[in-house]
């Protein structure tokens, strides 16, 4: 296994790994509804991905109020800490972070 790396993502330019990620995530194994899951708040968010080499494992998002949501992880990367690291790049970059 690859080193997993998290990094920021750009909503628009890797909207399709957000996407596929938290459609198999969210949509079809916690059947939340879609107009549920996508929202106005994805455009202001600060958007993470995480990487097992070049492939897509997990994402979050980071609202403007320090929120950390959405944190979704592809079933067979579980249990390897890839949501871990998503949090730790969310509070690294979040405004309310107290150190």
């Amino acid at each position: 296994m690859n080193k997993i790396t998290v990094r920021v993502a750009d909503w628009q330019k890797d909207n399709a790994d957000i996407r596929r990620i938290r459609e198999a995530v969210f949509i079809a194994e916690q059947a939340v509804p879609p107009e549920l899951e996508w929202d106005t708040d994805d455009t202001s968010a600060v958007h993470f991905l995480a990487y097992e080499g070049d492939f897509a494992i997990g994402t979050a998002r980071l609202l403007p109020s320090g929120h950390i949501g959405r944190v979704s992880v592809l079933k067979d990367w579980r249990g390897l800490k890839v949501g871990d690291a998503l949090m730790q790049a969310g509070h690294r970059r979040s405004p309310r972070t107290v150190t």
